[in-house]
């Protein structure tokens, strides 16, 4: 790779790679996706810009009401991602152009060279990808759920939703990783494992089931990062680590809100309501105790500022991972596993003050 490549640049509104992962980051503009939300920011900054437009037009010197107008863009700005709703998150995780497996892969690697296929179906799964990376000198191992960046290229990744085949990939690259001494960093992404028939079939809750038990037994440090969307068992499958971190407008859920809806309703509509009960934000989850670093998310979300994006993420991979190297191998075994075994350990207080 060109020593230019795997840093992130904004040409215009997307996002920009060296010419070897052009395909990745294609460079055309495009469309600008609103969120519902953000609507009236966009309205407010549709008006700065007619009021500047206007201005230069008519040599008219408005720069004291600019200023005003863009003071107030930057409140309403902070007012709203300050004060999302777990629904609202949730659309924010699933924002087209947040930057991808693949994107951070390249961006905080020095080296990349992916892998391909599970040494046992034939096949290669695109939704779940992964490689041999060098990070900061080190070699390590990084994998994680793809979506695509357009119609087609979901449809050719299956929106991220892996197979059997992509998550006994995944687990014959980790074991790769755990023989030769390697660090694990995995990147999470999905609404969920593919249900299909032929899923089901290939042993689909197998598959899961054996990255489950392998994971805890693994010697070397695994980092785990939900970049956007963890949907169940899908996203668990490569989810079992000794640190697990979040961007903060992630979701990391045991269903989706319109599932979970649809389930115990009837009612996908109802998905809203089902958001909030499920408890599927960063900081929900670290609350619970499920979370152990919540990232910082640049104002508007990852998709609106890449490169600070980036930098948090590289930044908190290499502390994360320097403390986790100071651990002997059977420690880290026995912290991960005792870390899993006590989420969802909890204590009743019975109206006599007796705890049971």
């Amino acid at each position: 790779m060109p020593a230019d490549c795997g840093r992130l640049a904004l040409v215009g509104s997307p996002l920009y790679l060296c010419p070897a992962v052009a395909e990745i980051m294609p460079t055309t503009q495009r469309k600008t996706i609103l969120l519902d939300f953000e609507k009236p920011l966009v309205e407010l900054e549709d008006r700065i810009s007619q009021i500047r437009d206007l201005a230069e037009d008519n040599d008219v010197d408005v720069s004291t009401q600019l200023r005003q107008l863009q003071t107030r863009a930057d409140q309403l700005r902070q007012e709203i991602f300050a004060s999302l709703t777990p629904a609202q998150r949730l659309q924010v995780a699933r924002h087209p152009r947040r930057p991808s497996t693949l994107d951070y892969i390249q961006a905080v690697s020095d080296e990349w060279i992916e892998l391909h296929g599970d040494r046992g179906s034939g096949k290669d799964d695109p939704a779940l990808v992964g490689g041999i990376a060098r990070f900061e000198g080190r070699p390590v191992v990084m994998l994680g759920h793809q979506k695509g960046r357009d119609t087609k290229d979901n449809v050719a990744r299956n929106f991220g939703i892996a197979s059997p085949g992509g998550y006994r990939k995944a687990m014959r690259l980790m074991a790769h990783a755990n023989h030769f001494n390697m660090p694990i960093f995995a990147f999470i992404d999905t609404p969920g494992a593919f249900p299909g028939y032929e899923a089901e079939e290939m042993g689909q809750g197998e598959a899961i089931a054996y990255n489950l038990r392998e994971m805890f037994s693994l010697d070397v440090p695994i980092i785990c990062t939900v970049i956007g969307e963890g949907g169940s068992g899908g996203a668990l499958g490569i989810g079992v680590g000794d640190r697990l971190m979040m961007f903060e407008h992630a979701v990391y859920t045991v269903a989706s809100p319109e599932a979970c809806a649809a389930i115990l309703w009837k009612d996908a509509g109802r998905a809203s309501e089902a958001a909030e009960a499920l408890k599927i934000t960063a900081t929900d989850l670290k609350n619970l105790g499920i979370l152990d670093v919540l990232l910082p998310a640049p104002l508007g979300g990852t998709h609106a500022d890449p490169l600070r994006a980036t930098q948090i993420l590289k930044d908190a991979l290499r502390e994360n991972l320097e403390m986790l190297l100071t651990l002997a191998p059977a420690e880290r075994r026995d912290r991960r596993y005792r870390k899993f075994r006590d989420i969802g350990v909890f204590t009743e207080t019975a109206q006599n003050g007796q705890v049971s």
